[in-house]
């Protein structure tokens, strides 16, 4: 009701026409700080970078557990912890089979991701956290192939790339429930 009178009050003393016109069509209207620019096909093609689980649109390289070694200790093991271990964040491996015991669920990517290209997406986007996007997709798969080995999903020689990593079966793969309605 209030907002009835507003507008009939609005409309008879003419605020209303002033408050509608568009500042578009006004040539006196002032101008915005023209911050920003419009995104070109290349600057989004740029950004997009999302990997979804089918692994469509991984990038080219590749990188093995032993490299990953290394790559981690340099550049994940001040956060994440001797081995994925945890301190000061969270712990990267362990907690197989403590989902089904409630409070007590450890969520690593070992126990609870349900996919390896999640994994690779996740590190490529924001790893390491003092500088994301700066790891080589070598670095990337690398990593992903170390972390994947330290919870036990793939061996010790594995070498992850855009072939096999989407391959790669996550423990808990069937854990979740696809709601999108696609197979």
């Amino acid at each position: 009701m209030f907002m009835h009178k507003l507008l009939l009050t609005a409309a008879a003393t003419g605020f209303l026409v002033a408050c509608t016109t568009s500042p578009m069509g006004n040539a006196h209207a002032p101008q915005g700080p023209k911050l920003g620019q419009s995104a070109s096909p290349a600057m989004v093609a740029s950004l997009d970078i999302s990997i979804p689980p089918s692994g469509a649109g991984l990038p080219a390289g590749n990188g093995s557990v032993v490299q990953g070694t290394a790559v981690y200790a340099a550049k994940c093991q001040s956060c994440h912890g001797e081995k994925g271990a945890g301190k000061p964040a969270d712990p990267l491996v362990g907690g197989i089979g403590s989902l089904a015991s409630g409070n007590a669920a450890v969520r690593t990517v070992g126990s609870y991701w349900p996919y390896a290209t999640t994994l690779f997406d996740y590190v490529r986007r924001s790893m390491p956290t003092t500088a994301p996007q700066t790891l080589s997709n070598e670095e990337v798969y690398a990593v992903t192939a170390y972390v994947l080995h330290l919870n036990g999903i793939v061996g010790p020689e594995a070498v992850m790339n855009a072939a096999t990593l989407p391959s790669v079966k996550m423990p808990n793969r069937d854990g979740f429930v696809d709601m999108s309605g696609k197979k």
